[in-house]
């Protein structure tokens, strides 16, 4: 019985969802964390991208198609969606904000993980992922200064937030692959990263729970965004995929390129540069989120059963 409680609480599912109620019933809390996000997530992303090998991305010239395709399906058609419809449908500046955030947000470290819970193609996943990465720095300021529309955001400061939250935790990462380190590093990574989203997420939703309790509208129209950014676009990808011929492998694989963000890493730079409210949508993508893959999980059971 101990044995399975702590299988439970140890479970990446338990812990965000555990999150979320945490969020919504002790979200007074929260705002004594807001200040160390941050740092929260700069170390649960040198955690995480320890799962971007650095084996894989050798020889160089294999890594240009896999990290077009990535960047093109999380930035670009991920992107068109959610800011078309959320232009339409949110009834704030900070709302939308937080939705370009979202978009502006790498690609979640979760494909690659999934990316071999559901027989897809791991090594295409870490280059897309890696190249996605790359890409957000660039991509990131740009995009947010162009939507900022006057708003007290320099790309500069952008560029360095990338460069901090991105860049910085990718090269740190290395050093713990070094295999004397990397065999303690395996033994805690997934409970650092784990956590380290829940308390980003606990966060995002505590500062926000009266508008979760209060405003049902703001919770529906976000929703509908979200829900059409994974759950929708993710099926329409995968039979237009499956048209032109591509594998289950590449496809599935590409279906989470498309369709899974960084909830962490938007949450905090949504509280960091436009504050709370913007901080919503990433709130509710993380749910969004969870509930997308073990959609897949559970999907690929059955096809299996």
């Amino acid at each position: 019985m101990i044995n399975f409680i702590r299988t439970v609480i140890l479970n990446r599912n338990f812990i965000l969802v555990f999150a979320v109620i945490m969020g919504m019933t002790l979200g007074d809390y929260a705002v004594h964390i807001k200040d160390y996000t941050i740092f929260i997530l700069g170390l649960t992303m040198v955690f995480s991208t320890t799962g971007i090998d650095s084996k894989a991305l050798l020889p160089i010239k294999k890594l240009f198609k896999p990290m077009l395709v990535g960047t093109v399906l999380n930035y670009f058609l991920f992107g068109a969606v959610v800011l078309i419809l959320a232009w339409f449908l949110m009834p704030t500046e900070e709302l939308f904000m937080g939705f370009v955030v979202i978009v502006a947000a790498p690609p979640g470290v979760a494909v690659i993980p999934f990316s071999d819970i559901l027989k897809g193609d791991i090594e295409y996943s870490i280059l897309g992922v890696f190249g996605a990465f790359l890409a957000s720095i660039g991509i990131a300021p740009i995009l947010v200064q162009f939507f900022a529309d006057g708003a007290s955001v320099s790309s500069w400061s952008l560029f360095i937030l990338m460069i901090k939250l991105v860049l910085v935790p990718l090269i740190l990462s290395r050093f713990l692959l070094y295999k004397p380190i990397f065999k303690y590093v395996a033994k805690i990574r997934g409970k650092v990263v784990d956590w380290g989203f829940a308390i980003i997420i606990f966060t995002a939703v505590g500062m926000n729970r009266d508008v979760f309790f209060s405003d049902p509208k703001i919770l529906m129209l976000s929703s509908i965004v979200l829900l059409s950014a994974t759950f929708g676009i993710g099926s329409l990808w995968e039979i237009f995929s499956k048209k032109l011929g591509v594998k289950y492998e590449r496809n599935i694989t590409q279906v989470l390129l498309l369709t899974i963000k960084s909830s962490g890493f938007s949450v905090v730079t949504a509280l960091t540069l436009f504050g709370k409210e913007a901080a919503i949508p990433s709130a509710i993508l993380a749910v969004i989120v969870l509930l997308y893959l073990l959609f897949l999980s559970i999907r690929l059971e059955v096809k299996k059963g």
